[in-house]
């Protein structure tokens, strides 16, 4: 794929993680060619490439569409999640050196440093936010060495970010303690903590399940 592809998946990628566009909304090429300044050939293939990532589902004869929201999919989803970066992150523990440390530590504090919701726009979570949160995550992986298993773990998390951006307006900001959340993970991985780190991440994302069906955007989306 060509640079212009490439930014343009990215940029397609970002405006569906921010929630731009809700649940099962039909995407119009044509359309998003004139705004991302480009051709609907380019717009239809890098659709093409985010369905192969899940973001974008095809329906025969009917064109491109945001994946819909299915809460028995979110939770299968953020159980496989749960078990591929259980073992990831065991992996990592065990061959991580004293450089993935020092960049994990980095990129945790990079991610703490970047508020969740912007004063401008409380109702959705940050973009800056998501990229961190996104790299910090993989960073705690990478050290594993197992390109699989992260290219896994890296379409998983987008899936249910989606989720997430979803369920943002609906959620009260302070609910939850996801900076504290992020501090006990980061401390287990460099403390070597195998099994407190996946029971960790374990809460952690099924946390987020529990945010999602709490919000309400299920009962919402079944009512639209």
């Amino acid at each position: 794929m060509a640079s212009t592809g490439y930014r343009v998946v990215g940029q397609i990628r970002e405006q569906i993680l921010r929630g731009e566009w809700g649940p099962g909304v039909r995407l119009q090429p044509v359309a998003m060619a004139a705004v991302l300044g480009t051709s609907s050939t380019v717009v239809r293939e890098a659709l093409a490439r985010l369905a192969g990532d899940g973001l974008v589902t095809t329906k025969p004869n009917r064109g491109f569409f945001v994946r819909d929201l299915n809460l028995q999919e979110l939770s299968d989803l953020t159980e496989l999640r749960c078990v591929t970066e259980g073992l990831a992150a065991r992996l990592a523990l065990s061959r991580g050196d004293v450089a993935w440390e020092s960049e994990l530590i980095a990129v945790h504090h990079r991610l703490a440093r970047i508020p969740r919701r912007s004063a401008e726009d409380p109702g959705h979570v940050d973009a800056a936010w998501q990229k961190a949160h996104k790299a910090f995550h993989l960073k705690l992986l990478e050290a594993c060495a197992c390109q699989p298993m992260l290219k896994l773990a890296s379409d998983l998390s987008d899936s249910t970010e989606l989720y997430r951006c979803w369920a943002a307006p609906h959620v009260e900001p302070g609910s939850r303690d996801v900076e504290g959340e992020h501090r006990a993970i980061l401390n287990a991985a460099l403390g070597r903590h195998a099994d407190e780190l996946v029971r960790l991440l374990r809460e952690h994302y099924e946390t987020t399940v529990r945010v999602v069906l709490d919000s309400g955007i299920a009962e919402e989306s079944a009512g639209s």
